[in-house]
């Protein structure tokens, strides 16, 4: 079994100096990354808060910081969020599958030109293409449909990300062709093939894709602010802004909805863990 050393180069040190350095190494990496998530869960729980102050357990555990949030429609926004990144993650898996499939199984004149427009998309900072983008939301292109003020505002522009393409792209090109020849010989479509043979083969990107575009999608800040010009179609992040700057609403309630808006990312991660993990390390036993 192949094994692999932390970047430290901690698992081939033996003996007791070494285990007392991992433990304490180990512990500082423990408290440095779960601290804050450790210190929101416990705020969002508390009665009495104190924003400076860490503590493990709740200083008078109690939901009202919850129950206020329904008053300040946090669930609501919260559902906003969920229907904008379900739609829009569905249609960006759709969408990079078949662009990756194209881009590593057929051979066109222009590709290395496709390829570049996609990683100068990734290049460029939102704030660039705020101006451009509410004006063609505004007015579609040969649809001429106003987009501003609608879901599907918020979600047609997340539906094609370069990122996602490319990493599908990456994986396709490692699938064996003698496997679409030996499924082609036996009487398969292209479709059939597709579905039956290359996706199931891509599950570990799949997960990757799913990860990194779920938290793409939830953490959209300022495409949001754009479509959405009524408080009722607020995703999570921007009424997040609005109840910090409201005088009204107390930490509790602040914290209680940073906790809502956190949740999501970690458990989609905990659910495509597996998936995520193979995918990253596929390549790196390779050779």
């Amino acid at each position: 079994m192949m094994r692999f050393d932390s970047a430290l180069g901690l698992e081939a040190r033996r003996g007791p100096v070494a285990t007392a350095v991992k433990v304490v190494v180990y512990t500082g990496m423990v408290l440095v990354f779960t601290g804050p998530l450790v210190g929101l869960l416990v705020s969002a729980f508390s009665r009495t808060l104190d924003p400076t102050a860490f503590s493990l357990w709740p200083d008078g555990f109690t939901l009202d910081n919850f129950v206020q949030a329904a008053d300040k429609n946090v669930y609501h926004y919260l559902l906003n969020s969920f229907v904008v990144v379900g739609f829009g993650l569905l249609l960006q898996m759709l969408v990079s599958v078949f662009a990756a499939y194209s881009l590593s199984r057929k051979k066109f004149r222009g590709m290395a030109v496709v390829m570049l427009v996609m990683l100068a998309t990734m290049m460029l900072p939102e704030e660039i293409i705020a101006i451009p983008l509410s004006l063609v939301l505004a007015d579609l292109p040969l649809l001429h449909a106003d987009l501003i003020g609608t879901y599907a505002g918020m979600i047609l522009p997340v539906g094609a990300w370069g990122f996602s393409i490319l990493v599908m792209t990456e994986f396709m090109k490692e699938v064996p062709v003698e496997l679409e020849e030996a499924a082609r010989i036996d009487g398969a479509g292209e479709l059939r093939t597709f579905f039956t043979i290359i996706l199931p083969l891509c599950r570990p990107a799949l997960g990757v894709i799913g990860v990194f575009g779920f938290t793409m999608i939830w953490d959209q800040y300022l495409l949001p602010l754009i479509v959405a010009p009524e408080p009722g179609m607020w995703t999570l992040p921007i009424a997040l802004r609005s109840l910090r700057s409201d005088e009204e609403v107390g930490i509790g309630v602040l914290l209680a909805a940073s906790l809502l808006a956190l949740l999501p990312s970690i458990i989609a991660f905990l659910a495509f863990q597996r998936q995520f993990m193979r995918g990253l390390t596929s390549g790196a036993v390779k050779g």
